[in-house]
């Protein structure tokens, strides 16, 4: 799909629910979707649907009468993006998996209809203003980077399944707490929160809708905003701003910034942290050996990399380091 004029609506969607054959129900999401023209990617599994897509304006209400149509899916919440000013997503991708959400758990292990209280922003601003509330952030470490919650637990993981197990060691022996999680949009919470009960907490909630509808209501409602920095967002944004602070250091000079950029070099195409300075002086590379990788011919470029390993080649993600001299790298 080619980048164009039209106006177009970025929202997300999730659903836990039994779906009997998921890869007959993937095929016919995709032929509806694809003649409105929805862009976006899409997971679908026996346990239900996750949805990151930008949908034409002009067909909005026509996408809204696919999801009615579509049984379970009638009502669903859409979460709208906060900042939609330009493209998000360019073509349409619809997944099958074994999950919606990687998570490493059995069927036995959770009971998603025994999961956290939902609450909204404004229960959420005053159960945080408790002394003893404890909030967990449940997402990745280069999402809470660039913006959490005030005084929330930002796990140091790459994935919600590595999370869980962490969590519960950072929970120990706070069972009878007030113990608030939130994600982006929720669907992480609906698992964590319901594998929690399991481990003997019984004062759980989670903030219904996750980030992107608390940053919601708070505007709407004028509520104190307690998220501090930038949203992260898995599409081509990769962040919507929530508050004016910056909470993140560029991962190569360390000056204030919080602008995830994937390195220039594609066989690198690490996730990373990058302030202008640096993208002039690295050329929008993670590292000189990048910059220097991607001035060589594309035929030389591509001999050494069968010989050469990158960062994004073995992590996935960029983490910002002082070292004990002063100097920055990325690991």
């Amino acid at each position: 799909m080619q980048r164009s004029q039209e106006l177009r609506k970025t929202l997300s969607f999730y659903k836990y629910h039994p779906i009997q054959d998921p890869n007959t129900f993937r095929d016919h999401l995709y032929r509806a979707f694809s003649e409105i023209r929805v862009a976006g990617r899409i997971y679908v599994a026996k346990e239900g649907i996750n949805a990151q897509i930008s949908v034409p304006d002009q067909h909005l209400d026509a996408f809204k009468k696919i999801l009615d149509q579509t049984g379970f899916l009638q009502k669903v919440r859409l979460n709208f993006a906060i900042e939609d000013k330009k493209d998000s997503f360019y073509v349409l991708k619809i997944k099958v998996r074994d999950k919606i959400v990687a998570d490493g758990l059995s069927e036995k292990d959770v009971d998603l209809a025994d999961g956290g209280k939902h609450i909204d922003a404004k229960t959420f601003n005053a159960l945080t203003e408790k002394e003893d509330t404890i909030i967990v952030d449940m997402r990745n470490h280069y999402e809470s980077e660039v913006g959490h919650f005030s005084d929330a637990i930002c796990p140091d993981v790459e994935t919600f399944k590595e999370s869980l197990n962490i969590v519960e060691k950072l929970l120990e022996g706070k069972e009878n707490k007030d113990v608030i999680m939130y994600c982006t949009g929720g669907i992480r919470c609906e698992k964590a929160t319901a594998y929690f009960k399991t481990k003997g907490f019984h004062k759980l909630y989670q903030l219904d809708g996750g980030i992107i509808e608390y940053a919601r209501q708070v505007k709407e409602q004028d509520l104190d905003n307690k998220f501090i920095g930038k949203n992260f967002v898995f599409d081509e944004r990769l962040g919507e701003r929530i508050s004016q602070e910056i909470i993140a250091r560029c991962h190569q000079c360390g000056a204030p910034c919080d602008r995830h950029v994937n390195c220039a070099n594609d066989a690198c195409h690490l996730l990373f942290i990058q302030c202008e300075d640096c993208a002039q002086k690295y050329h929008m590379c993670c590292s000189a050996q990048c910059r220097e990788f991607n001035e060589l011919p594309e035929e030389e470029r591509r001999e050494l990399r069968k010989l050469k390993t990158f960062n994004g080649t073995k992590f996935g993600k960029g983490r910002y380091k002082a070292h004990r001299h002063g100097s920055l790298d990325l690991t």
